[in-house]
């Protein structure tokens, strides 16, 4: 399942990716923002409930979007085992999986348009993770995640 957040600003492009995760056979569950009109609505909110949706094994991934993805991105990083790719082309978002087996995907609304932001996600969607050495850097990701220090 994925998790799906996003602030104001992110609304409409969430509703073109609900589509998009309908027509893959991906399911996905919605924690808000749900008003594209409410410039108070807080994206630390939805941002922590999709980020701890995934963490606790509730979603398999998460798609957040709010104008930039940067502000949502700082929220579900604070979020343990969070590993987020903020992407604004296909390429970084297919390695960033590949790579670094991230978890959430976050875009900006105000920044990639709707077909462009469905052909990142697919890239990041269908991508696997490759393992080996890079297994052994989120290793070291974690650890300093848990307040140690990477092995030299």
């Amino acid at each position: 399942m994925i998790a799906l957040a996003s602030d104001h600003h992110g609304v409409a492009l969430k509703h073109e990716l609900m589509k998009m995760l309908d027509g893959m056979g991906l399911a996905w569950k919605d924690f808000g923002s749900y008003d594209e009109n409410n410039r108070n609505d807080d994206y630390p909110i939805y941002g922590y409930k999709a980020a701890r949706a995934v963490a606790s094994g509730e979603c398999d991934r998460g798609i957040l979007i709010c104008g930039t993805g940067m502000g949502i991105s700082i929220v579900a990083c604070k979020v343990k085992g969070i590993r987020v790719c903020t992407c604004s082309d296909a390429y970084s978002a297919e390695m960033s999986k590949r790579h670094n087996n991230s978890n959430i995907l976050t875009m900006g609304a105000l920044v990639v348009g709707t077909e462009k932001a469905k052909m990142i996600a697919r890239h990041w969607l269908t991508a696997e993770f490759e393992g080996g050495r890079h297994q052994r850097r989120i290793d070291m990701i974690e650890k300093i995640e848990n307040g140690e220090a990477p092995d030299a």
